[in-house]
């Protein structure tokens, strides 16, 4: 039976577009495949720690102290969670021009040396979150346009596909809502993200 890892991560609950649209293609998901089992977690409303130095220091050790364990049972539970998953459905709000610290936060947890990364025979880091796929569902207030100027300091997208192609997920889809702050534009462009994640949700 697949798993769906579901994380939301915006700071903002009712009033949030990344949530409600990665709802949608939850529920979506659910009708199409009802035998999958869903694993939620929500950064919003349980934010991960920043991680310390002792969680540093831990996180390279070859042999832990009592002190180190727990510093990293957190990362230890949320790296476990990712590897047991066969598929990522992250809703991200865009927050000055990348991911929120909700989400940045995650990302430092399970990048595990030895966990989600570990050196290969020549000694160079390989990721190994392998054979997974990533849908990443954002909302972002403006519109950046593919090619304009704003679009060269836009570093979302570019981020998330680098960290965690970095970690072994390579097979990643994005849909973005973008210009949400227009309320005029508001209704076509969740119509365009609803239509987007309604095939992805047929095909995936």
């Amino acid at each position: 039976m697949p798993t769906i890892l579901h994380i939301d991560s915006s700071p903002r609950i009712k009033q949030s577009f990344s949530r409600q649209l990665g709802k949608e293609f939850i529920d979506l998901w659910k009708s199409n495949h009802p035998g999958d089992k869903i694993v939620y977690r929500d950064l919003g409303r349980k934010p991960i720690p920043y991680a310390s130095e002792t969680w540093v220091d831990a996180s390279h050790s070859p042999a832990l102290t009592a002190v180190q364990k727990r510093a990293l049972k957190l990362s230890d539970e949320l790296v476990d969670e990712l590897l047991a998953a066969d598929r990522f459905v992250f809703a991200i709000p865009v927050y000055d021009l990348t991911v929120p610290a909700t989400f940045k936060s995650y990302i430092e947890q399970i990048v595990r040396f030895g966990r989600t990364i570990a050196p290969d025979l020549k000694g160079d880091l390989k990721g190994l979150v392998t054979g997974k796929k990533l849908l990443v569902i954002s909302a972002r207030g403006s519109e950046i346009v593919p090619g304009s100027p704003a679009a060269a300091a836009d570093h979302f997208e570019s981020y998330l596909r680098h960290v965690f192609g970095f970690i072994g997920v390579t097979d990643a889809k994005f849909v973005h809502a973008h210009g949400l702050g227009n309320e005029a534009a508001q209704a076509k462009a969740l119509e365009r993200a609803r239509a987007a994640l309604k095939e992805i949700a047929s095909s995936w």
